[in-house]
């Protein structure tokens, strides 16, 4: 299947047609961690599940890299627990060829497992992993020190490919089976979307979280509900294609942000992790959070959707005649911003919680939650010379990241995809898991 017919089947999902390659790695060669990380984020782009289109599998891919990264170079120098394998301690390897190894040796594997709809992308994603993977050793002195990088990288990538083995991750990605007379707040598929998106993912064993139901919230709010009929006009108002009350600014943001969450929030570390300094292996420690919080919040997400099955704001106004709402009024040719909304039930929203479990990551680990940084985005797919690629991309500025992570999660109320009960309710899921995962894993050692 090609990458365009995949985007436009996937459009539900968070899916557009966007650039085929991001930008090459351009990190610091003397920060492996870094370098890998970016690496990472190419190769999900050359995959085909990247900037949009597969963010389960994505997250799944950052946090097993970065928890082999971690524990490798935590086998040469200890700095923080490791989580999968405790390779003991060699001094005399050599980091770089570490990192890289364990990087690799987690990347092939997993790149060659992911689901048959992107096919055409694996191959050219392992090629270029491959070719980074050479220039890497070849940077590394022969002998006995890089030897000994490499026997620790691919011990620690063993560790972790046999440990997610069986995690329940080769769920079927697209669920086709009718769903039969929903009764008025169920899911409904959407417009262009005769499908569910991978509910087996609410199964997938978690990184950090006990089970996928761990922090699973309260119910949403009832159809008949003042409250209810509240979210309903808010999103009604402001994510329609048509919205004549959306700002220009809310507009921009709306779009911004449609970027999956586990490049999206990667790239925000690497800036954070350059302004503060970090050196590798507080990188390792960083970035083996990040991603195993990101990775969770996506579980515990579908868990979510799954256990509620929640219709669609787009669903839930083309049908308001049917939800015993004298508040809500149907528009049975409403559209979400976006054009189409959500290949899943709508309860909880999935960026709000990963967006909250990545503020809550940075901030406990950089120190604080106040730090000023700048991002570009790949998601303006109807401008995009706006993209971070594009000839005149546009940058979005934050002083800390709950901030960002606040505008991420409205950002999804100004698309027309979740209403504000779905968003504040993700927010604090994800605060949850974030919070988890720095208080049990990567611990520092004295």
């Amino acid at each position: 299947m090609k990458r365009y017919l995949i985007a436009s089947l996937l459009v539900p999902l968070g899916i557009g047609v966007l650039p085929t390659q991001a930008a090459p790695p351009t990190v610091q060669a003397d920060d492996p961690v870094l370098a890998w990380n970016e690496i990472v984020a190419e190769a999900t782009v050359r995959s085909g599940i990247a900037p949009l289109f597969d963010p389960l599998h994505e997250s799944r891919l950052y946090a097993m890299v970065h928890i082999a990264v971690h524990d490798a170079l935590n086998g040469i120098e200890r700095h923080s627990r490791p989580y999968a394998v405790d390779l003991g301690l060699q001094p005399d390897a050599s980091p770089a060829a570490a990192v890289a190894t364990a990087a690799h040796d987690v990347l092939v594997p997993v790149l060659r497992g992911l689901p048959p709809a992107f096919a055409a992308g694996i191959q050219p994603a392992v090629d270029y992993v491959e070719a980074q993977y050479d220039l890497a050793l070849d940077a590394v002195s022969d002998g006995t020190a890089e030897d000994r990088g490499v026997a620790l990288g691919q011990a620690a990538a063993e560790a972790v490919v046999q440990m997610r083995a069986n995690d329940g991750a080769d769920t079927p990605f697209f669920d086709e089976t009718p769903i039969v007379k929903p009764e008025p707040g169920d899911f409904q598929w959407v417009a262009g979307a005769p499908f569910d998106a991978a509910p087996g993912w609410a199964e997938v064993t978690p990184f950090v979280m006990s089970d996928p139901a761990q922090f699973r919230p309260g119910p949403p709010h009832p159809l008949t509900s003042l409250i209810y009929a509240a979210d309903f006009n808010e999103v009604k108002t402001l994510g329609g294609t048509t919205s004549s009350v959306r700002t220009a600014d809310q507009t921009e943001a709306a779009f911004f942000w449609f970027e999956a969450s586990p490049m999206r929030w990667n790239r925000i570390a690497r800036t954070a992790s350059v302004d503060a300094g970090l050196d590798m292996w507080a990188n390792a420690r960083l970035f083996g959070l990040l991603d195993v919080a990101l990775a969770d919040g996506y579980i515990g997400n579908w868990d979510s959707k799954q256990h509620y099955n929640r219709w669609r704001p787009e669903t839930a106004i083309r049908e308001a005649h049917k939800d015993g709402n004298p508040l809500t009024k149907r528009d049975k040719d409403w559209t979400p911003l976006w054009g189409s909304s959500g290949a899943t039930p709508e309860y909880d929203s999935g960026h709000s919680i990963e967006g909250a479990a990545a503020a809550v990551v940075l901030a406990e680990v950089l120190g604080t939650n106040f730090m000023t940084f700048e991002i570009c985005s790949y998601t303006f797919q109807f401008e995009p010379e706006k993209n971070c690629d594009g000839a005149s991309p546009v940058f979005r500025t934050y002083d800390s990241f709950s901030a960002a992570a606040w505008e991420n999660s409205q950002s999804r109320i100004w698309l027309g995809w979740h209403t504000r009960n779905a968003i504040e309710v993700g927010y604090r899921h994800g605060e949850r898991i974030g919070e988890r995962a720095v208080d049990l894993y990567f611990s520092l050692v004295p």
